[in-house]
């Protein structure tokens, strides 16, 4: 399962890695989360502090007095406060946006099996095998007066077929199952066992066959006909109902999903700018009889990863491997 949205185009001959865009909920976090402090600011306040005053034994007079003393000092304040943090929250993506114009994504072939990058600052693309790609998870911690802290990530790295110069690519994840399950995602496909990016960024099942694979205003719609259709037959409460609703209110409703559905676009213009010709030329579909196959080696060790899998399927994965490195 691909959880940070890492890949951003999957076809029957190529994955793109590196420039997917963000879920929905990135974008209500961004509107919601200001929108909910200005109404806790302005009207929020005003409203303990008026039940406060009527609990205190006072006349309902001087609570409304302390209402509207308190949303004349507090309006203020909750809407500026609530347009700086929507500036702070919006502020990375937009540098990114900035970022995105000069990067490449990371191409998997599994055609030719093989992985096109292009480092930073350079034009020309370096092919590499998938079989002599190196993966790896990180995981780092430290102590702060807040406790001890946790950080994971996923790395994929070569060295040059002609060079041997040594390259990297790592990004952050909030946890090593997630780092684990991003490999897993590309790992099953150029394996053939995953053909969409449904597959891999849909956990809910929330696009029909025919949807586009982002999580536009059809997801929106999908998960409501879906809220509607569990209350019905009784598997939602009416609370849960109104929570749903309640919460998508607070967040803008549909806007969060068409803004992806933009941001989608103009990653995509921005992409399309930025590729090499001859990793254009590389993409282009073989004939079937073309496509390179895997090697004898790794055939035997998925026959021998599934025998383990199937043996005891409760197994970590992590175990998995590490009797796999023993035998091998």
């Amino acid at each position: 399962m691909d959880h940070g949205h890492a890949v951003g185009e999957v076809n029957d001959n190529h994955m793109d890695f590196g420039t997917g865009v963000t879920s929905a909920f990135g974008w209500q976090a961004t509107l919601g989360i200001p929108f909910f402090c200005f109404l806790l600011g302005a009207f929020g306040f005003p409203v303990i502090f008026y039940g406060l005053t009527i609990a205190h034994g006072k006349e309902w007079t001087a609570a409304v007095e302390v209402f509207k003393e308190m949303y004349d000092y507090g309006f203020w304040i909750a809407v500026w406060g609530a347009l700086f943090g929507f500036f702070m929250l919006s502020l990375p993506r937009w540098l990114a946006y900035g970022r995105l114009k000069n990067v490449i994504p990371t191409r998997f072939n599994r055609q030719r099996r093989e992985v096109c990058f292009v480092p930073e600052d350079q034009k020309e693309p370096i092919f590499v095998p998938w079989e002599e790609l190196v993966a790896w998870v990180t995981e780092a911690q430290g102590v702060t007066e807040y406790g001890v802290q946790h950080q994971y990530g996923f790395g994929i790295g070569f060295y040059h077929p002609e060079t041997g110069e040594k390259y990297t690519l790592e990004f952050e994840t909030y946890g090593q199952l997630q780092a684990i399950s991003n490999w897993e995602a590309i790992r099953a496909y150029m394996e053939y066992e995953v053909h969409t990016l449904k597959e891999i960024q849909d956990p809910l099942d929330l696009q029909d066959p025919d949807d586009p694979p982002w999580e536009g205003v059809h997801v929106f719609r999908n998960a409501r006909k879906r809220l509607h259709d569990e209350y019905r037959v009784g598997k939602r409460g009416v609370f849960y109902l109104l929570g749903w609703y309640l919460y998508h209110l607070v967040t803008f409703w549909t806007i969060p999903n068409r803004l992806v559905e933009w941001e989608v676009k103009k990653i995509k213009r921005m992409s399309k700018k930025t590729l090499p010709k001859m990793m254009l030329k590389w993409s282009k579909p073989l004939p079937e009889e073309q496509w390179a196959k895997p090697s004898d080696e790794l055939k035997r060790q998925s026959r021998r990863v599934r025998q383990l899998q199937q043996a005891n399927p409760q197994r970590p994965i992590i175990e998995i491997f590490a009797q796999m490195s023993e035998e091998t």
